[in-house]
């Protein structure tokens, strides 16, 4: 890395966090800013990072070399615009992302629609089971685990890039994964046929190709000449069922691509202490499982509901659940609606607007389309949690808090008995 100092702007992000824990790794000094601090955040700070709350010109410091900032951080912010003042270089996360992944042998990356994180983190695994010292970044914490992030190694470095800002088209991996394709993220890169002609570029400069074959990937990927066309089974792998099934043969086959023998994969991957916030049990009693999931596509919500209802039976299943950037609510508003309908009850809480403040529907629109079961509730996390828990049941419960903004919040004011 070239640069001595550098300063993130939305540090606490998925996954500008991770990448500035590399760089500490490095010995770089390590700055930034977000609008609201987290648990990241105070990782940082503790491995020696200065952080700071909101974003002001004076957060910038004068010995920066580099500013990162994240693709929903506009010009106008005024670090950015110090940083333009000053002459400083800027990149978005991903061209750093792509830098640094050009500092390794064989870089594996994932991208695709829905799963990367899971993908990413149980391949991570598996190779470190199986004795490797991958560099990595994952965009969550392995629940019980190492860290979201290591810069070690110089063979293999395994990454999921992102296809929201067309980032993902910046690296040339040994090895690209693409579990799925939909035209999530469109909005944000131009419109389907943008968003369809990334996903070829980074097929086209991946030497090998592995995925699942659809429709639309075979049309996209099918010129490739060392692509590996998988077909997704309803069938389970190892402990997992449902999608995370398919995450985990995706991740085993990709091991067995980079040389490691598949039985020694599968043993080591056995163990797998699942991602924060992707199907994660946070509470388990007789009369109460509470369970936290990540799930902000319609397809994605399909998935996570079909895994719940097949791994809880015999419980009433019941959400909360935060819409995720007003944008994606508005393009999908009747498959969110279809969805939420198939539970026993849902709380829909305010929309967590990301990149955008306002929005043509709302979260109290979502609830009308979804039908009586379905109620939007606003208020804080504590008057949220306390309505979720007093929800009437017929049966004992599975209480499922879904989104992928700040609704983790929400823990703060439920039973936790499993972090």
């Amino acid at each position: 890395m070239k640069f001595t100092s550098v300063h993130f702007i939305g540090i606490g992000g998925a996954g500008m966090a991770p990448l500035a824990s590399i760089l500490l790794e490095r010995g770089v000094a390590v700055s930034g800013s977000d609008r609201e601090l987290n648990a990241k955040t105070a990782r940082l700070a503790a491995a020696g990072a200065k952080i700071f709350a909101g974003h002001d010109a004076a957060h910038l410091p004068d010995s920066a070399g580099l500013v990162v900032y994240s693709s929903a951080v506009p010009p106008e912010n005024p670090e950015r615009r110090r940083a333009a003042a000053l002459g400083i270089p800027q990149l978005r996360r991903g061209e750093l992302l792509a830098e640094l992944a050009g500092e390794y042998r064989r870089v594996v990356a994932v991208s695709g629609s829905h799963g990367k994180t899971s993908i990413t983190a149980m391949l991570v695994h598996a190779l470190r089971g199986c004795g490797l010292t991958p560099g990595f970044l994952i965009g969550a914490a392995l629940r019980n685990g190492p860290s979201s992030s290591a810069g070690q190694g110089g063979e293999f470095f395994i990454t999921e890039v992102d296809e929201s800002d067309g980032t993902h088209t910046l690296v040339s991996p040994f090895l690209g994964v693409v579990p799925n394709l939909d035209d999530d993220h469109a909005w944000s890169v131009g419109g389907e046929e943008a968003l369809h002609e990334n996903f070829r570029t980074f097929a086209r400069r991946s030497q090998k190709l592995l995925y699942y074959g659809a429709p639309l990937p075979d049309r996209l990927f099918g010129f490739h000449p060392d692509a590996i066309r998988l077909e997704r089974r309803d069938a389970p792998c190892g402990p997992w069922i449902g999608f995370q099934a398919w995450n985990a043969r995706l991740a085993l086959h990709a091991a067995a691509l980079l040389g490691v023998d598949p039985e020694r994969a599968e043993r080591a991957l056995a163990d797998f202490p699942g991602v924060a916030r992707r199907l994660a049990v946070r509470f388990d009693s007789p009369e109460l499982v509470i369970v936290e999931d990540y799930a902000h596509h319609p397809a994605e919500l399909a998935s996570s509901i079909a895994t719940l209802r097949r791994r809880w039976p015999d419980r009433e299943l019941q959400l909360v659940f935060q819409p995720h950037r007003y944008a994606r609510l508005a393009k999908y508003l009747p498959e969110f609606a279809a969805e939420l309908a198939k539970a026993d009850s849902v709380l829909v809480t305010d929309v967590f607007a990301a990149w955008s403040e306002t929005g043509p529907v709302d979260s109290a629109a979502l609830a009308a389309a979804a039908g009586e079961r379905v109620r939007y509730l606003p208020g804080t996390w504590r008057e949220i949690a306390a309505a979720a828990l007093a929800l009437p049941a017929h049966r004992p419960r599975l209480l499922a808090v879904i989104g992928a903004g700040d609704i983790e919040h929400i823990f703060d004011y439920l039973p936790r008995s499993i972090k």
